[in-house]
């Protein structure tokens, strides 16, 4: 059975990693679903991919980690779903962990670069703990050095290492990093069989993003993916059976 995640929530039905999206996805029946955390200037966990706002709403050209985590919760992130979801603004991890039962499998993406936040692990797995939520997690980062800061502090936690550029025999360099690698998330735009056969291999999952075309996603499936990261409900609502635990 395949597993596929709901990225960053419904996001053609609601704004982007906000609780709306999350709660859409679960509506629709996802078992898996992938979010991004950042740190704010007072160092709390926010839910979001950018750097900056501006993409929502232009009148906030700061970047997250320049802004309090009371600014950003002033900040009217629905963009072009204003209409029905205006001031809805970014979730902390805190409050996404609240609507997330712990049937559902998270995968917590550290966006790491280009911005550094130190210390983002450390917190992160505190608030895990904090939300008895050490379970049922994945942990993905193209930071690969973050993935090393996590097994450290918490080796049971599975990582998934990301990919964006094509590099030659990722599985081998997973397997040299010294990291206790549960997943390979490659651009789906590379993906093919030989790459899926290679990675299962050497015994890492294969989850490829980001996959909206029924077609392209049965054509993984056959491939031996096992599962995908998508934006679309056909997709990411398909009922699976695979499970985490750590």
């Amino acid at each position: 059975m395949v597993l596929n995640f709901a990225h960053r929530g419904s996001l053609t039905e609601a704004p982007e990693n906000t609780l709306p999206a999350f709660q859409k996805a679960i509506a629709h029946g996802a078992e898996a679903i992938e979010l991004d955390v950042q740190l704010t200037k007072d160092r709390q966990l926010v839910v979001c991919h950018d750097h900056k706002l501006t993409r929502f709403n232009k009148n906030a050209p700061k970047r997250i980690i320049d802004m309090s985590l009371e600014e950003i919760k002033g900040i009217d992130v629905s963009g072009s779903f204003k209409e029905e979801y205006m001031g809805t603004t970014l979730p902390t991890l805190d409050e996404v962990l609240e609507i997330c039962q712990d049937e559902l499998l998270l995968n917590i993406e550290i966006k790491n670069i280009p911005v550094l936040y130190e210390g983002i692990e450390d917190i992160l797995i505190r608030c895990l703990s904090e939300y008895n939520r050490l379970h049922n997690v994945i942990i993905s980062s193209f930071d690969h050095m973050a993935l090393k800061r996590i097994q450290d502090i918490a080796p049971s936690m599975p990582i998934g290492m990301l990919f964006y550029y094509r590099i030659l025999q990722p599985w081998k360099y997973a397997e040299h990093s010294g990291l206790e690698v549960a997943s390979i998330h490659p651009n789906q735009v590379y993906t093919d069989r030989e790459f899926v056969k290679q990675c299962k291999a050497s015994g890492y999952k294969v989850y490829p993003y980001t996959v909206n075309d029924l077609k392209h996603y049965e054509e993984l499936v056959d491939f031996g993916v096992d599962g995908v990261f998508s934006n679309n409900p056909e997709i990411f609502g398909k009922v699976t059976s695979l499970k985490l635990k750590g």
